[in-house]
């Protein structure tokens, strides 16, 4: 059975540009192989600033909502996160996503496709990595950076160029060959009982 890969939109503001960005990597995702590559738009979840009574350790989720989350990120064996840079950070919803879970991150790679202008969102995924490691995630040193993004947008599409192709490849690989190193930790981590 295939590695489960999901790449996540990770803005969720009206307007954004993270859905082309999210679409054109999930196809090379799709085309690399070596993955069942699925792309997530974290907009769609419509999750408040978290609003669960119990915490996230418990896993004794109410909410329609988290319910539905936490079965889309169980389902995964990594994941890309898509993101923009918002002063020197990654997104509040992306915090806030992460926030809702504890036991579905764990054991799990984790890649940054960052976009913004002159620094190409580098410190919001640099943010993002160190975030994602206090859920037991592995986030990989190779990503793709995408300085001022703007100028690869034609006809509503991101359109790569050969740069960004070899950063999708490098991560993909990398991702690829953690998902398996960590696969045995995932299956001890089953729901707590």
């Amino acid at each position: 059975m295939a590695l489960k890969l999901h790449t996540v939109i990770a803005s969720t503001r009206p307007g954004r540009n993270g859905a082309m960005i999210g679409e054109w990597f999930h196809e090379r995702a799709k085309a690399h192989g070596n993955f069942d590559a699925e792309l997530v738009d974290l907009a769609t979840f419509n999750l408040p600033i978290y609003d669960e009574p119990h915490h996230p350790m418990r896993r004794q989720y109410e909410k329609d909502h988290t319910k539905a989350w936490s079965k889309s990120v169980d389902a995964a064996d990594a994941f890309v996160f898509v993101v923009p840079e918002y002063n020197y950070s990654p997104p509040p919803s992306f915090v806030n996503a992460l926030d809702y879970l504890f036991w579905e991150w764990q054991y799990k790679p984790v890649g940054i496709v960052s976009y913004g202008g002159v620094s190409g969102g580098l410190r919001a995924a640099q943010a993002a990595r160190l975030q994602v490691t206090t859920l037991k995630m592995m986030p990989v040193p190779e990503g793709v950076a995408l300085p001022n993004f703007f100028t690869q947008l034609k006809d509503g599409k991101f359109e790569g160029n050969d740069l960004n192709e070899q950063g999708v490849v490098a991560t993909l690989n990398e991702l690829h060959k953690w998902s398996e190193a960590l696969a045995p930790l995932r299956a001890q981590n089953r729901k707590p009982k």
